[in-house]
């Protein structure tokens, strides 16, 4: 973080409040996978209340990526962090999940009960161009400010294309090692004044709010005592949240990665879903707003009702996420070396090029008619030119849809 940006925290710090209703409503709109999440709070943090700098959240989305769990939900967690230390993570965490995971349950408990899918696809098809242009405009704003030379725009269109035509976790992971590496060649000669201007805000900021080894590990068994407690359906709930536990913490790529891990453990060998019931789960978790990995919470409301829904609930998400903030704390150690710094440059240019990527592959899911050119057209236009807020898009975008569709 910038002087400029640590002053302006200090002055009007941010309220833990204040986080929890701003997540509410990006965990609430959020549609469209974990770019278009972490689109929305680029928007929001950086374009809108400038709390944190385009530096920041590339950094966040570099490091997400290298970790399992959900990319989207441990870079929510890394600017909780960044805002307001463990406590600002914690309510971030929490906030961005809780309008997906309520309504999941709702949707849970029709299917369960009635046997069928709510009508959403119209509305769907409605959201996926709006998303698009917002992960396009979050690459323009992000590339206006991280691009100054032509080795840079190099890396990346460079790394857009190989995600483009190639695409997958291992490119994915070799993009940024890749970015890095370019990073420090080009930019290492250039990053020692850099670091010695940043040294003290980032030293405020690990004093400020660093855990400790002991803290973090501490919290890892929060799930399992709450587990423990839990007099109804106590052995499948411990079950849940350890199955989920573990394959969160194998998850690397993002949630789609996700879907044959979970069929193999979930369907083929517990039984706990028919092969109907999974692809219906996960269909659920495509058109419920924040990451498909929500799809645990239908799992888990199958196996043992509201208590299972919540259990594999925190197993999918709550580990991933302190390995994040365990690994941001050392970020922070890390980026006072100036071969951190210039390959961390590097990669910040591969990254805005994996997220133009996720847009293309966005609007190409979309239906190919001119409703969905003119929704597209229309919330860049408002994005890039009005900046309208993000969040009335989608519902907007939603409405369109339900009535063309």
């Amino acid at each position: 973080m910038n002087d400029e940006v640590i002053a302006r925290i200090n002055e009007n710090e941010v309220s833990l409040w204040s986080l929890f209703w701003s997540y509410i409503k990006i965990g609430s709109t959020a549609f469209g996978g974990f770019m278009a999440l972490i689109s929305v709070v680029q928007n929001h943090l950086v374009e809108k209340k400038k709390l944190l700098t385009n530096e920041d959240m590339l950094d966040g989305i570099s490091l997400a990526s290298i970790l399992p769990g959900p990319i989207a939900v441990n870079v929510v967690t890394y600017t909780g962090y960044k805002l307001r230390g463990i406590p600002g993570a914690a309510v971030c965490f929490t906030a961005v999940i809780l309008p997906s995971f309520f309504l999941m349950l709702g949707l849970s408990y029709a299917y369960f009960t009635f046997g069928n899918i709510p009508a959403a696809n119209n509305i769907f098809m409605g959201f996926i161009p709006a998303v698009a242009a917002i992960i396009v405009v979050a690459a323009v704003n992000l590339g206006k400010k991280s691009l100054t030379g032509f080795s840079q725009y190099l890396i990346s269109i460079s790394s857009m294309l190989s995600l483009i035509f190639i695409g997958g976790f291992y490119t994915t992971i070799s993009t940024i090692l890749i970015s890095g590496s370019l990073g420090y060649l080009l930019y290492r000669n250039n990053e020692d004044q850099s670091v010695t201007e940043n040294n003290n805000s980032h030293k405020k900021t690990a004093e400020t709010s660093k855990p400790n080894t002991f803290f973090v590990a501490s919290l890892l068994m929060v799930p399992a005592l709450l587990a423990a407690v839990i007099k109804f359906q106590t052995l499948l709930s411990i079950k849940l949240m350890a199955v989920f536990s573990g394959m969160s913490l194998m998850l690397f790529g993002g949630g789609f990665v996700f879907i044959p891990m979970i069929q193999e453990v979930i369907v083929d060998s517990y039984g706990w879903l028919t092969h109907t019931e999974f692809i219906d789960g996960i269909a659920l978790g495509q058109v419920t707003p924040g990451p498909i990995v929500i799809s645990a919470t239908f799992i888990g409301y199958k196996v043992a009702g509201v208590i299972g829904a919540t259990t594999a609930t925190i197993g999918a998400f709550v580990p991933p996420a302190l390995l994040m903030l365990f690994c941001t704390s050392y970020l922070e150690k890390i980026k006072a070396s100036s071969v951190i710094q210039a390959s961390l440059k590097g990669i910040r240019c591969g990254v805005i090029g994996m997220i133009a990527a996720a847009g293309y592959v966005v609007i190409s899911n979309a239906e190919q008619n001119h409703i969905s050119l003119a929704i597209f057209t229309t919330a860049m236009i408002l994005l890039l030119r009005f900046k309208v807020e993000v969040i009335l898009l989608i519902p907007l975008a939603g409405v369109i849809g339900f009535f063309y569709y």
